[in-house]
């Protein structure tokens, strides 16, 4: 039905803006940003016009992006705004770190800017200031005196530009170690070596753009709404221009089952019904729900026959071995029937082109790399790859970490991907004009397990928090304490700063990616690589990250300084040109605005892959064994109001569920006789969490509760192998508490 020229079938409600219902107020958190910021708003506003967003991986520049007209600004981008133009905090703070550990993580943001470099040694009792000749000095000893293998160099994604990653890792290869890593690694670590293994490249094959228009748009392990909100405004203009919407999860996400775009007058007003179809399936039931997709595919020939020949390898295996998959056991450890399975697959032979967004939900498992290539194997069987409205995205959901892994700032790769062995350290080697190690480092799990078992001696760690982002807080805790020297360079105190030495400390104050000198370029999701300019200069003694970590290794190897020196951020882009053949251009980027998209709009064209055979490969696939013990649940974390670990409400405006609730089945609460709002305590093997019951739309037999809090559920020691990202799920067992 139309109304004004509106179709009224895809509102939510007639309530204007959605009253009455749980949702977030984006109004609201617009006047809050403002008042955060009220004593710097002429900075905050330069911030928001003239850089790009250091939030999600959309990309923008100032206010717009490249995928529709208007403004593009997020909830997300605001919350973090403060970090930007808040003022240097009183380092008498840090004097005592025992009145600080009381305090979660935003209280100890709201403390303010890190201003000056700082130093505790064992048995001190706090921090005292030191000058930068004092904390390089000290660092730059510790190092001479370390076996580069017993050097760990780590970097978060904390709105971190290319050329600080890039200046990291050739620092970390100048000092002799390949022991350097970044977030991608608990994150899409597994979708990097999935697509490189199977396409060729190891970054979306499309645009947003694509997205506007494509017949079906599959989003599978993911909740855009919630970690890139923008999103949405994309999915209203593509519900307009006819496409459908595809969601495979546990959890019937309410932000994916309808939403309010608050720059978009109807849907702000009305509501706008977003996904089209649901599909839950069981966590870790992922790939055995996709091979079933893929065997009705077969068994129906709904396939692009002339694609797979044309252009593919391995298809007959993956045929052979799909046939001997039994439908009992695909349904069993997907959780899905296989009827649905077949609706999907309908929905897939009757799109002309369809674009697969996938995220944590499918990476954080310990067969990651495969779910990955679970979807990889029916994009390919369907040809939707190459061509317009048609690809592969694995999304993003921090500003520096599609660019991290590209800079080679990576503990099996180099710049540009390339992995480390022999040949390629070479080719580093005569670029560089210095030895460059070729064994492969120790990725970011491995760094805390050598430090936890005494064999990390100085552990340098730029942003992040360690005790919040990884699996069992005890066994990090214990891992931090261990190496001779810590080093932090942050713009903000954490709870990883404040564990006990066992010998040095140092904290180094860094720069915003607005304070940078020379500015700085970020990479998004669909490969934009964009330059955002330096807005500010940084507070107090606060220096620019690549610069810190540059002056380390010219005050370590004086005699070699010339090989690590850069005199700009000029110098820096114009080798990352050289060094990264595909990053051509980022040298040419100066100003706001400029940007450039590596690639083109779309990769592998006309199903031309950028293999040794110039074809993609399918995989043979055989799905986990998916069996819970009686009376057991399958836990996964999810994230709430917050980015990355930075919280920023106690409560889910999506689904009103707070911090301490777990989000559970009504009939498998009903079943050990529990009511909503019941405390309960939730046991995995390695520890234990007290929560409060919500019910919500999840797969029987499955909950999920917020992180970083149910990190305590965690093993520490369960990874990928393939791909070394730590497993976010865990089987628990649910005991109701008493009064």
């Amino acid at each position: 039905m139309k109304f004004l020229g509106m179709d009224t079938s895809q509102w939510v409600s007639l309530m204007p803006n959605g009253l009455g219902h749980v949702k977030p107020n984006h109004y609201w958190e617009m006047v809050r940003a403002a008042w955060q910021n009220r004593d710097n708003l002429p900075l905050a506003w330069r911030i928001l016009n003239d850089g790009v967003c250091d939030g999600c991986a959309l990309g923008t520049t100032g206010l717009r992006d490249f995928t529709i007209d208007g403004v593009h600004l997020c909830t997300v981008r605001l919350n973090l705004l403060r970090l930007n133009t808040m003022p240097p905090m009183d380092v008498g703070a840090l004097a005592d770190v025992e009145r600080l550990r009381s305090m979660d993580g935003k209280a100890l943001r709201a403390l303010g800017r890190l201003p000056y470099p700082m130093i505790r040694r064992r048995g001190e009792p706090g921090f005292t200031r030191i000058s930068w000749d004092q904390a390089l000095d000290e660092i730059a000893g510790r190092i001479r005196e370390t076996d580069p293998r017993r050097i760990g160099f780590y970097l978060t994604s904390r709105g971190i530009t290319n050329e600080v990653y890039y200046v990291a890792q050739k620092v970390a290869r100048f000092l002799g170690t390949n022991n350097v890593d970044n977030a991608a690694r608990v994150c899409h670590s597994p979708s990097t070596v999935a697509m490189k293994q199977v396409l060729g490249v190891a970054a979306s094959t499309c645009s947003y753009k694509d997205w506007i228009g494509a017949d079906l748009l599959i989003f599978i392990g993911s909740d855009t709404p919630n970690n890139q909100p923008v999103t949405t405004k994309y999915l209203y203009h593509a519900k307009k221009h006819g496409s459908k919407i595809v969601v495979i999860n546990p959890y019937r996400e309410p932000g994916l089952e309808r939403y309010w775009v608050p720059s978009v007058f109807e849907s702000a007003l009305f509501g706008t019904r977003l996904a089209d179809e649901f599909f839950q399936i069981h966590t870790g039931g992922d790939l055995a729900f996709l091979n079933g997709v893929l065997k009705h595919l077969i068994e129906r020939d709904w396939l692009d026959r002339a694609f797979i020949a044309a252009h593919t390898d391995c298809f007959g295996s993956v045929e052979m071995e799909l046939a001997e998959q039994p439908w009992e056991m695909l349904e069993r450890y997907s959780g899905a029937s296989r009827e649905e399975m077949l609706r999907f697959a309908e929905m897939l032979a009757q799109a002309k082109s369809a674009v697969f967004v996938w995220s944590m939900g499918i990476t954080q498992h310990e067969n990651g790399v495969e779910n990955v290539k679970a979807i990889l194997n029916l994009a390919l069987a369907r040809g939707f790859i190459g061509r317009e409205h048609c690809g592969v995205m694995p999304i993003r959901g921090h500003s520096g970490v599609q660019g991290g892994g590209e800079m080679g700032c990576a503990a099996w790769n180099f710049p540009g991907g390339e992995p480390i062995n022999e040949v390629n350290a070479q080719r580093f080697s005569a670029l560089w004009g210095f030895d460059v190690p070729a064994w492969k480092g120790m990725a970011c799990i491995d760094m805390l397990e050598a430090a936890h078992a005494g064999k990390l001696e100085v552990f340098y760690v730029v942003g992040g928090n360690f005790l919040d982002t990884l699996p069992d807080p005890h066994f990090v805790r214990q891992a931090l304490a261990r190496p001779a020297l810590r080093v932090h360079q942050d713009i903000v105190v954490t709870s990883q700063m404040l564990v006990d030495p066992a010998d040095t400390v140092i904290l180094l104050p860094a720069a915003t990616r607005y304070e940078q000198r020379d500015g700085g370029t970020e990479t998004s999701t669909e490969r934009q690589v964009i330059f955002s300019p330096k807005i500010t200069d940084p507070p107090a003694e606060a220096r620019s990250e690549w610069e810190i970590l540059m002056q380390l290794a010219e005050r370590t190897y004086p005699g070699r300084r010339h090989l690590i020196h850069f005199e700009s951020g000029q110098a820096i882009r114009d080798e990352i040109a050289r060094a990264v053949p595909f990053y051509d251009g980022i040298q040419h980027l100066k100003k706001k605005g400029d940007h450039v998209q590596w690639g083109g709009r779309l990769l592998c064209v006309g199903g031309d892959f950028p293999t040794p055979t110039r074809r993609a490969s399918f995989t043979v696939l055989t799905p986990p064994e998916h069996t819970l013990p009686e009376g057991a649940f399958i836990l996964k974390t999810r994230r709430g109001k917050q980015f990355n670990s930075l919280i920023h409400m106690d409560r889910d405006p999506l689904n009103g569920a707070r911090r301490d609730d777990m989000l559970m089945n009504p009939d498998d609460a009903r079943a050990l006789g529990l009511a909503e709002s019941d405390w309960v305590m939730v046991r995995s093997s390695v520890g234990e969490m007290r929560v409060r019951v919500k019910f919500a739309p999840i797969k029987p037999r499955n909950v999920q509760v917020h992180w970083p809090e149910g990190n305590a559920l965690l093993a520490p020691h369960c990874t990928d192998p393939a791909a070394g990202v730590p497993v976010y799920k865990a089987v628990v067992t649910i005991q109701k508490l008493g009064g």
